[in-house]
């Protein structure tokens, strides 16, 4: 017993630095975008087209590392993914054009896409399902960490080496995590799911048969609209704070890093209650629901700049407590054998929100609309809860393997 629980505590550790790494990695680049506007001369709607085709690329990639995972399996696609992620760093931070940004971001994207498919393919294998909620939980934390750290790093790296050094810094940062995990390698193995397949199983359309199952689509839905408030926050959260409160670019970056740490808590204390509960579905609406309320608030303007950081720590606390019970909801749709394609097609939501919304976001960010995209994220809270009413998430079975 003691031993099994070792090992989870090694996979666990081991996959969630990872999944760190790969959220570090979405936002290194565009936490300094207003020091490559500057210096680049392109305007916020023409990066936020970097983030778009980032996640056009992650998006329309994860379904197909879902498919990759699950034939090769998840440890030799998640190295792949890591090092892809580590050199659109590296490019973002030798880039001197535009069309050098916009070729990290397809890198980057490329990179992103196989983390989700391959962290839960291995959790779900080599974890003991007494302790998934707190694996959840984890790997949700070390995700919202990584979040957090872009920020402060950014700020600490721009003043000692530029932007360009920050991502060099950045790439250095990955390659050293990478190495590290090569040495526990042993720890991520699990047997690729197709060899483990009967040969009654129909294929390809059996698998595109899952994929647009009811359940499956209204998880997918789910992180669509989850990503608006993700773009929304964590990627124009600053310069729409400073322009709708007129908040110092340090007071909106404690705010946004005051999110990130809020979500991390909320994760965490959501790990708990995921575990001792099988009504998932109640977790995620109420989480949902109060972070609406909150968003509401802010994007009103009603209170003064200097509650921004409490605002949002709450705002990240409520929307993270849904996170592990919102990962269970997706394993209790998940038939056996599909892990990698479920999850890499619903968690691929993520991205197609992801690369619909920035654009317009550094539009409205462009032509004075601050308000709008904050106002966006109230919309996408409240359908969400519409959609969660949808999953099957009040489950009392064990969820699948």
């Amino acid at each position: 017993m003691e031993q099994a629980l070792k090992s989870d505590v090694r996979t666990i550790s081991l996959v969630s630095l990872a999944h760190g790494l790969s959220h570090f990695f979405q936002i290194a680049t565009a936490v300094v975008f207003p020091l490559i506007k500057d210096e680049l001369d392109v305007s916020y709607a023409a990066l936020g087209g970097t983030v778009a085709l980032y996640y056009t690329v992650s998006g329309i990639c994860q379904t197909l590392a879902g498919f990759a995972v699950d034939r090769f399996g998840a440890r030799k696609v998640l190295f792949f993914g890591l090092v892809l992620s580590t050199a659109g760093a590296l490019i973002a931070g030798l880039a001197h054009r535009y069309e050098m940004l916009l070729l990290a971001a397809l890198v980057g994207g490329l990179g992103n896409s196989v983390f989700h498919p391959c962290d839960f393919s291995i959790l779900n294998a080599r974890v003991d399902k007494q302790r998934l909620g707190y694996a959840f939980s984890w790997h949700g934390i070390a995700g919202f960490l990584g979040y957090a750290a872009a920020p402060t790093y950014a700020i600490a790296m721009v003043g000692a080496a530029g932007w360009r050094g920050a991502l060099l810094g950045a790439a250095a940062l990955g390659t050293v995590v990478i190495a590290f995990l090569v040495t526990q390698r042993e720890q991520l193995y699990v047997e690729p799911a197709d060899a483990r397949r009967s040969a009654a199983h129909g294929g390809l359309a059996a698998d595109l048969k899952i994929l647009a199952s009811a359940p499956i689509l209204m998880c997918f839905g789910y992180f669509l609209l989850v990503s608006v408030g993700f773009i929304a926050i964590q990627t124009f959260g600053v310069a729409t704070m400073i322009s709708l409160y007129g908040a110092s670019a340090s007071l909106a970056s404690a705010a946004l890093s005051s999110y990130l740490l809020g979500a991390a808590a909320g994760i965490f204390t959501g790990g708990f209650i995921a575990v001792r509960t099988s009504r998932h579905d109640l977790v995620a609406v109420t989480g949902m629901a109060v972070s609406a309320c909150l968003m509401f608030v802010v994007s009103s303007a009603w209170l003064p700049a200097a509650l921004l950081p409490l605002l949002f720590s709450l705002l990240g606390f409520f929307g993270g407590m849904t996170n592990p019970s919102r990962d269970l909801i997706v394993r209790a749709t998940t038939p056996l054998g599909s892990t990698g394609k479920v999850y890499g097609f619903v968690y691929s939501g993520l991205d197609v929100g992801s690369m619909l919304t920035p654009v317009l976001f550094g539009w409205l960010l462009d032509h004075g609309h601050a308000s709008a995209v904050f106002y966006s994220v109230v919309i996408a809270l409240v359908l969400t809860i519409a959609t969660v009413l949808n999953l099957p998430g009040n489950s009392r079975e064990p969820a699948k393997a």
